[in-house]
């Protein structure tokens, strides 16, 4: 039976990145040895390097005086390296899911940070508007996509600080304006690789301007200077991740990723509001493409292990909700192919024939 993956992370991976990985792992390019084992500093793995990056440059658009960073620890060590290189006297956080918090949280252990707005009063269903961002902090951090909640930063914002954004789970899916950001992280697991690997796009002169002493390894220029090879960088992930990008140019690039991505999501949600069974649970202007949240309507709540326990039978993987919120989560990150979306669609509607 077809597995249709809608896992929120590690996320689906093109087939064909996935197919050439697995020859690298055993012979890399014909040279006799795993890229799981040859040496970071040999010419092979600088080739891998560079090309990666370069494709992150062709395909966002990024600007010469921006790095590109790939490093270790997930978004989560970067929830703490920010503040430590950025946070001098105060900075705000647009609170709109637990992992906007616990970065607000790391925050706090730095400086005078606290949230500028926040969606908790209802359980982060919606992204907060009409807030004004102050012009006497350092920077001002947003988490772009919330995987946990389904919501979704769908444009840039023009901030009068520092813009610094946890894009782990929306980058690559739609064009972003790099110019408008100080710092862009993420972990890479939810749409441009496997676990193991960070990315970050950081713009070097909002560095230096902290009085801290900064540890060797959580000074970003320390990886700026030794180009993401001041220790060790998980070369088979990055590896995977030049495959994964190399695929997304492959097929137009993020612009067509973008139109991809919000033909499988819309597909989704006209099937959850015209449902009798399903509902969703996130304001409609503040949909993610991404991670799509929905629950059954409180008169077949009891019905919810059976749908689970129907749509597994048909092949759906990782449709669970996150415990914080329950239902289904739907992941349509850019290798999902719309056919499984269609899938999962047919079973809800099958269910639902069935049952309601």
């Amino acid at each position: 039976m077809k597995k249709h993956n809608f896992n929120a992370g590690p996320c689906i991976l093109p087939e064909v990145a996935l197919q050439n990985t697995a020859k690298a792992v055993i012979d890399l390019d014909g040279i006799g040895m795993s890229v799981l084992t040859i040496s970071h500093r040999s010419k092979e793995f600088e080739a891998i390097m560079d090309e990666t990056k370069a494709l992150w440059r062709e395909l966002l658009h990024i600007p010469d005086n921006y790095h590109i960073l790939f490093l270790g620890g997930g978004a989560s060590l970067q929830f703490c390296m920010v503040p430590y290189n950025l946070l001098q006297k105060k900075a705000v956080y647009l609170e709109t899911g637990v992992w906007a918090k616990k970065a607000l949280q790391e925050a706090k252990i730095f400086g005078d940070a606290t949230a500028l707005a926040s969606s908790a009063d209802k359980n982060f269903t919606y992204i907060p508007k009409g807030f004004k961002i102050p012009t006497d902090v350092d920077y001002f951090h947003v988490t772009t996509n919330n995987t946990i909640y389904g919501t979704e930063l769908k444009e840039d914002i023009d901030s009068p600080v520092t813009l610094v954004a946890d894009m782990s789970s929306d980058i690559m899916s739609r064009p972003v304006d790099i110019k408008k950001y100080g710092l862009i992280y993420g972990g890479a697991q939810k749409n441009v690789g496997p676990a193991g690997v960070t990315f970050v796009i950081i713009r070097e002169d909002i560095l230096g301007k902290v009085d801290r002493k900064i540890p060797t390894m959580l000074d970003y220029r320390t990886h700026i200077k030794e180009d993401s090879m001041f220790n060790t960088p998980p070369c088979g992930a990055i590896f995977t991740m030049r495959e994964t990008l190399k695929w997304v140019k492959s097929i137009g690039g993020v612009e067509k990723i973008n139109e991809l991505n919000k033909k499988k999501a819309q597909l989704l949600y006209d099937a959850i509001d015209s449902s009798k069974m399903f509902v969703g649970t996130v304001e409609k202007d503040s949909r993610s493409i991404m991670n799509i949240c929905f629950v059954m309507k409180p008169e077949y709540k009891d019905k919810e292990d059976a749908f689970m326990d129907f749509a597994k039978k048909a092949g759906m993987v990782g449709i669970k909700g996150h415990r914080s919120v329950g239902g289904f989560r739907a992941s349509t990150y850019n290798a999902l192919p719309i056919e499984s979306v269609q899938a999962l669609v047919d079973c809800m509607r099958e269910f639902e024939k069935q049952n309601a």
